[in-house]
């Protein structure tokens, strides 16, 4: 029997997944560790892990916030616009059973939105100024519902500890590239190695790459169906996604590529070859998926925003 889009198996199944791929990275980064130092830089890669994931804990949200030149709204703010998203962002962190998050604005044309924090409780979702002219109502709540569902599945520190391990491996990688280049023939004489070296340092971090984005495009996919719950219509969110891929290609966000992950809808155009590297899947499968939903025989809710 076809289990429907949705539910608690995909959510169990993308968990375990994201699991297995984190210890692939972290793998990654051992063995790079261990090619540099033996078992001494196995040991160094490890406590080397173990601090990015406690900075990722502790200041990430503050620095990619920082970044966007995002600023907080509060409940005193002028802006009907504003007070409206405030309000809808109170009522769906009800229905997701979180504490509402803080709300920041980006002063960018560019459509987008992301979400950070390590946890529910301490979560904040930032919004572009050009999310909130180009959107409806409806659409919007489907654009919070996806980014609330990335709190509540603590995507939001996933992505970045995930983000930042890829980008550990990259920095060792190139650590051990050059000591392979320039202590190559000594390495080869002592312990047979040399080329085989010089490949793995080449491979690994086109490899953490490749887990970063799997790990990202899984999440994406629960955010969505997620979302289209907590917003109580599928369709909602897929209108709101082809408008965001349509605004996105006429105005691209200069967007910092290490953070694409974080955004609803990478912040930039990726053609070619260059969209087999995206973080994000096809919005086009993301869409179809959503209109899935919607055709189902799951009942819909069509909440008033």
């Amino acid at each position: 029997m076809a289990r429907p889009p949705g539910g608690a198996f995909p959510t169990m199944f993308n968990s375990f997944k994201t699991v297995i791929l984190l210890g692939l990275l972290t793998g990654f980064l051992l063995v790079i560790g261990r090619h540099l130092g033996g078992n001494g830089g196995m040991v160094i890669a490890l406590l080397f892990s173990l601090g990015i994931n406690f900075f990722s804990w502790w200041y990430s949200d503050r620095i990619v916030l920082s970044m966007y030149g995002a600023h907080e709204v509060g409940p005193e703010t002028g802006n009907e616009k504003i007070r409206e998203i405030r309000e809808m962002l109170s009522r769906l962190a009800q229905r997701g059973g979180i504490p509402v998050p803080r709300l920041y604005i980006i002063d960018d044309p560019s459509p987008n939105a992301f979400a950070t924090g390590r946890d529910p409780s301490h979560a904040a979702v930032a919004v572009t100024t050009g999310i909130m002219d180009l959107m409806t109502t409806e659409e919007l709540s489907g654009v919070l519902g996806h980014e609330l569902t990335h709190v509540i599945n603590r995507d939001t520190l996933i992505s970045t500890v995930a983000a930042s391990l890829a980008g550990a491996v990259t920095m060792l990688a190139s650590m051990a590239q050059w000591a392979a280049l320039f202590g190559g023939r000594e390495r080869e004489e002592r312990e047979g190695g040399g080329w085989s070296d010089l490949l793995m340092v080449i491979l690994a971090p086109i490899a953490g790459m490749l887990v970063q984005m799997a790990i990202s495009r899984s999440r994406e996919f629960s955010a969505d169906d997620g979302g289209a719950k907590l917003c109580g219509n599928p369709l909602f969110l897929s209108r709101a996604l082809a408008k965001l891929e349509r605004g996105v290609e006429a105005v691209p966000m200069a967007a910092n590529p290490a953070t694409s992950h974080m955004f609803i809808l990478e912040p930039f155009h990726a053609g070619g070859l260059m969209s087999l590297f995206s973080t994000h899947p096809p919005t086009k499968e993301r869409i179809r998926r959503l209109e899935a939903l919607a055709g189902s025989s799951v009942p819909q809710h069509r909440h008033a925003f």
